[in-house]
């Protein structure tokens, strides 16, 4: 009878042979403070397989032609490592990157902005606000540069007989001396060349890890299917050109074509950002001589002052609209650059600075240096300008973020403004101390400004009453503190019944007990950051207007300023001021000695690191001179790499493993991803950030929607993490049908007590060695086993169906 044949489905060899017919790989990715190829693969024999020494693939010696026998590796994948950490880490000299944080800082507010769904103009408007707010940071690194050298030692020592006399390096400029460069003029123009130097030294630091890094061309045009859509601006990446057809699935902003290719944006912002330092330096040496001009009758007509002021406006104009014309163009990799603009801007700014030189060396005999340049006025309107940027960068923030509101969003959407306030006070703390701490120096046992035994006027008003709020800020900054230690001792014992229930039968320890309750509550503080961000940024605008209606009010130092107010008030205001000068003197030299530690010592870099390592993960897009992004070469690397592997090895299985950062790496190489790829990849993540981090502070790049999509467009997820640690957490995803990609908490540690399988005391991981846990191998199995019987077959049922959702991750 015919119908007494069984069925094929009924088969077990029906199943089995795609299982091993394909050789499985697993690309593993580290995390924050980097790993040897050794120590990642467990092996002291290793080979490069693609690469080179700043970044690599490499795999054990014996896995080195894996591919060719697949019936080595039934039970294990080919490991592959891909190690990045040259990206990041360097020698000492490296931690003067540091130098660069209010950059850095300010280029995260770009991409912090909340989910915005048609709103393409609010899009580009907070783009605008955060580029503008980067200028002025350039404006005022250049302008504290120039303060100290035209000011406080051209200006001011050089022309007190005093000060001048104590630093015999100087008596060449002296007004005593009578030589060539005795007059003030010549004086400025030679002491022009040391912030010059500086905005050349931020160009060519620039322009360097541009070559290095935003030049790296991604995967090729033709990797991308050619039905795929990029999406439209307003959808997910900002300054983006529109999609005209809205109805076609869109491809979050990562996984566009130009998301890791900036050249053009970072040349244009280079070009307009060094033209800004130089006109900040030409506008400081031509405003000295020709206010000198205006109020006297000299020897040099009038109107060639006015003339190069006339020409500082108009190229600081075309500054301005550069920066605010164009941002970043991600739909498709833009491979032009504006050369006409990138070569005449900084150029024509240069030539600027040189007749501003040379206007200000004219021989005026007359002209005596006394007090302090009158640069007072553009402090504090570069102050109040980025006070009120901030704020309407607040406005439009939050109205992006009423019309898509997404709970997890730190700050209700106004984590961007908060960390552009930062960076603001950064700049100032940074750039105010220097210019104090010069002061005091030169000084010697005098105070500047106080005018008791001072040879000098000191630094401008303005930079004392800055640096005066720093202890009142450090007082505020007590009471979430002592809020945050009363809430993690509760929690710490809340947790310790629950710690023993976790562990039965097993006979109670207290000590032990105590100790994981404390790591545990310790570890949940990383919950607690966005709101004292939200805290240190509301105060310190608060406390900087303050500042500016204080020195615009006075017009004298605090300590001065509190004269005659009152015995109490006037040592409270003499105490904030020396003390918040020292602090910041002081403070400057602990993050310069901090920071070259982190880049020596592995235990303090894995500490501080992950800030460092989120920072430098995003491209340039607000700050030329920030540091680079490493990301743009680790993603298109992985990328690249996970293409050729799976063209190459048609049925083979490919898990990506990422740890910590890598994990975030691995997401955004995944991606990038041709739709015919990322059914055949599976994604395992470990101690990840993407979600607890990321997933809040940049929701339209990591939030639930674009996450949703990850997890929808691979063949399988899953996710590994602890409540022990601080970094990791669970990614919060879970669409009907499919399982929760998260597995955890996991056990850490893994034994309570001494066990026969485990007799000595097991530590407590952490954020550290998620591959000594159990889970990790079965989790690993299973993506392996979800993806062996189901490749072929599924890839074609997608194909049939016509269905995006997998697809348009």
């Amino acid at each position: 009878m015919a119908p007494a044949t069984p069925p094929p489905s009924a088969s077990p060899p029906a199943t089995e042979p795609p299982q091993h017919t394909g050789t499985a790989l697993e690309l593993l990715v580290h995390g924050v403070g980097g790993a040897t190829p050794q120590e990642m693969l467990g092996d002291p024999r290793t080979v490069r397989v693609t690469g080179d020494t700043t970044a690599a693939v490499y795999r054990r010696t014996e896995d080195a032609h894996g591919e060719k026998h697949p019936e080595r590796y039934r039970d294990e994948p080919v490991a592959e490592a891909y190690c990045w950490s040259g990206l990041t880490s360097g020698n000492g000299s490296r931690a003067l990157w540091l130098l660069l944080l209010p950059f850095m800082v300010v280029n995260l507010a770009h991409w912090m902005r909340p989910t915005a769904t048609g709103r393409t103009r609010a899009v580009r408007l907070y783009g605008v606000l955060v580029r503008l707010v980067a200028l002025s940071l350039t404006v005022l690194l250049t302008a504290a540069a120039c303060e100290v050298a035209l000011d406080l030692l051209a200006w001011q020592c050089a022309g007190a007989d005093a000060c001048a006399a104590r630093r015999s390096w100087l008596g060449f400029l002296s007004e005593g001396q009578g030589g060539w460069w005795s007059q003030p003029g010549r004086r400025l123009a030679l002491a022009a060349v040391v912030p010059a130097a500086l905005v050349g030294l931020l160009w060519y630091l620039s322009n360097r890890t541009w070559s290095a890094y935003e030049s790296q061309r991604p995967l090729d045009g033709e990797d991308f299917g050619a039905d795929e859509s990029f999406g439209a601006a307003a959808d997910h990446g900002p300054d983006a050109d529109d999609d005209p057809r809205p109805s076609v699935p869109v491809r979050p902003a990562l996984g566009r074509p130009g998301f890791w290719y900036g050249r053009r944006l970072v040349a244009r912002l280079r070009a307009a950002h060094t033209a800004a330092g130089f006109l900040t330096v030409a506008a400081a040496v031509a405003g000295a001589a020709a206010r000198h001009d205006r109020g006297a009758e000299g020897p040099v007509p009038r109107f060639i002052g006015a003339a190069v002021e006339g020409g500082i406006v108009l190229c600081a104009l075309v500054v301005v609209w550069v920066v605010c014309r164009r941002g970043r163009s991600e739909r498709t990799r833009d491979t032009r650059l504006d050369g006409a603009l990138i070569s005449y801007l900084p150029g024509s700014a240069l030539v600027l600075l040189g007749l501003a030189v040379l206007y200000a060396s004219w021989s005026r005999p007359d002209w005596q240096s006394s007090g302090a340049l009158p640069v007072e006025t553009a402090f504090r309107f570069l102050t109040l300008g980025q006070g009120v940027l901030v704020v309407a960068l607040a406005v439009v923030a939050r109205g992006l973020y009423r019309r898509t509101p997404e709970p997890r969003t730190v700050l209700y959407g106004l984590g961007g403004p908060a960390v552009a306030m930062l960076a603001c006070a950064l700049g100032g703390v940074m750039t105010g101390g220097v210019a104090q701490r010069v002061a005091d120096w030169l000084d010697g046992p005098g105070t500047p400004g106080m005018g008791r035994s001072s040879d000098i006027a000191g630094p401008p008003v303005l930079l004392s009453w800055q640096a005066s709020v720093i202890p009142v800020l450090l007082l505020l900054l007590l009471v979430p503190v002592l809020v945050l230690v009363v809430r993690t001792a509760r929690t710490a014992r809340r947790l310790g019944p629950v710690i023993e229930a976790d562990y039965a039968p097993e006979p109670s320890d207290e000590g032990r007990t105590r100790r994981i309750a404390r790591i545990r509550a310790a570890a949940a503080l990383t919950d607690s950051a966005p709101w004292i961000v939200g805290v240190v940024s509301t105060a310190t605008l608060l406390l900087g207007a303050g500042a500016i209606a204080g020195s615009w009010y006075s017009g004298q130092v605090p300590g001065r300023a509190a004269d005659g107010s009152g015995p109490l008030l006037e040592s409270f205001a003499d105490a904030a001021q020396s003390t918040g000068s020292w602090l910041i003197g002081f403070g400057f030299i602990l993050f310069v000695a901090g920071g070259r530690r982190a880049y020596k010592d592995a235990s303090a870099r894995r500490t501080i690191g992950i800030l460092w390592d989120v920072g430098t993960f995003w491209p340039r897009a607000a700050h030329p001179f920030a540091p680079p992004c490493y990301a743009e070469r680790a993603v298109p690397d992985l990328a690249s790499r996970m293409s050729a592997w799976t063209s190459t090895t048609p049925r083979g299985r490919l898990v990506i493993s990422g740890h910590s950062q890598g994990s975030v790496l691995a997401a955004s190489a995944v991606w990038q991803l041709p739709d015919a790829t990322r059914p055949r990849v599976a994604l395992l993540t470990y101690g990840s950030p993407l979600e607890r981090l990321y997933g809040r502070w940049f929701p339209a790049y990591f939030g639930p929607g674009p996450l949703l999509g990850l997890h929808r467009s691979v063949h399988c997820w899953r996710n590994l993490w602890r409540a022990t640690d601080p970094i990791g957490g669970p990614v919060r995803i879970c669409a009907d049908p499919d399982p929760s990609v998260d597995r955890g908490p996991l056990k850490d540690p893994l034994a309570y007590g001494r066990t026969t399988e485990l007799p000595l005391p097991e530590p407590i991981l952490g954020h550290s060695d998620y591959q000594a846990d159990p889970a990790f191998a079965d989790a690993r199995a299973d993506l392996l086993a979800e993806l062996a019987p189901h490749v072929p077959r599924q890839a074609e049922a997608r194909t049939q169906k016509g269905t995006s959702g997998r697809s348009s991750g």
